[in-house]
């Protein structure tokens, strides 16, 4: 197939020229939060899973691939695989000196991503948001922000199926006379603040602007706030979930739940 990914596309970008720090960035932000298929040396057993481990210049890689048929392409037929987000892979990978090799010989997104680079996205990843408390007296639009960060936010919210009905982005006057851009979520689900305050900050890491340049806060849609919101904010629209349909899992690591255990 010939179709380019998400993978690919911010790939090429990133090659295009490497001195674009932000391109680099957001390569890797889209491999964070992309779906990977990760090469097995064997069928897993349970939630624990073998990776098959390269050699390439006294350096060990395990082999993973944005689609299935890039992994068989790869292997020449079928093989067994462990589904899961390219974050949970560095996590599991991180601090034990393997690299990443990426579509390697099947797409033009190949490439080898060194153990420190691996380390660095886990840690990157691992930036949690801090919170703080403020009350809001008034709201206007959003002026000055950079572009780099709009399309941060739409491509990071675009994974967030389900998790909040919108969001509104705009200016905000706290109390004291501080002022700062707000991320408002409309209707969030129960339980997906904190995963959604941190898509946020993600966002601002991976579009090179510093963590703190943006608020978030969790409103329902007959919050007073909301309507003002939606009248001088920027609209982002979440994805929703399509109709729940009961399957089998294929793969080991497809429950987030139930993440895999390397061995």
């Amino acid at each position: 197939m010939t179709d380019l990914t998400a993978l690919d596309q911010a790939h090429a970008a990133m090659t295009a020229n490497d001195s674009d720090d932000a391109a680099r960035l957001r390569f890797y932000e889209r491999l964070a939060d992309s779906e990977m298929f990760l090469l097995l040396a064997a069928e897993a057993e349970g939630d624990q899973v073998t990776p098959e481990l390269f050699n390439v210049a006294d350096n060990q890689f395990v082999l993973i691939f944005d689609r299935e048929d890039r992994l068989a392409q790869f292997v020449g037929g079928e093989a067994p695989y462990a589904a899961l987000s390219g974050r949970m892979i560095a996590s599991l990978l991180a601090g034990q000196g393997i690299g990443l090799g990426v579509n390697l010989d099947v797409a033009p997104s190949s490439i080898l991503i060194p153990a420190e680079a691996v380390d660095w996205l886990h840690a990157t990843l691992g930036q949690s948001p801090e919170e703080a408390e403020a009350r809001i007296e008034e709201v206007g639009r959003p002026l000055g922000l950079p572009e780099a960060l709009l399309t941060a936010l739409d491509a990071k919210l675009a994974t967030a199926t389900g998790l909040a009905h919108s969001a509104y982005l705009a200016g905000a006057t706290y109390e004291g006379g501080a002022r700062n851009h707000l991320l408002a979520f409309i209707d969030a689900v129960p339980g997906s603040e904190d995963a959604l305050a941190q898509a946020v900050s993600e966002a601002l890491t991976f579009s090179g602007i510093e963590a703190g340049a943006l608020d978030v806060s969790f409103l329902r849609a007959s919050d007073p706030l909301a309507a003002k919101l939606a009248q001088w904010g920027l609209r982002f629209d979440l994805p929703q979930p399509e109709e729940v349909q009961e399957v089998g899992l294929t793969a080991p690591g497809m429950d987030p739940e139930k993440p895999p255990r390397l061995r």
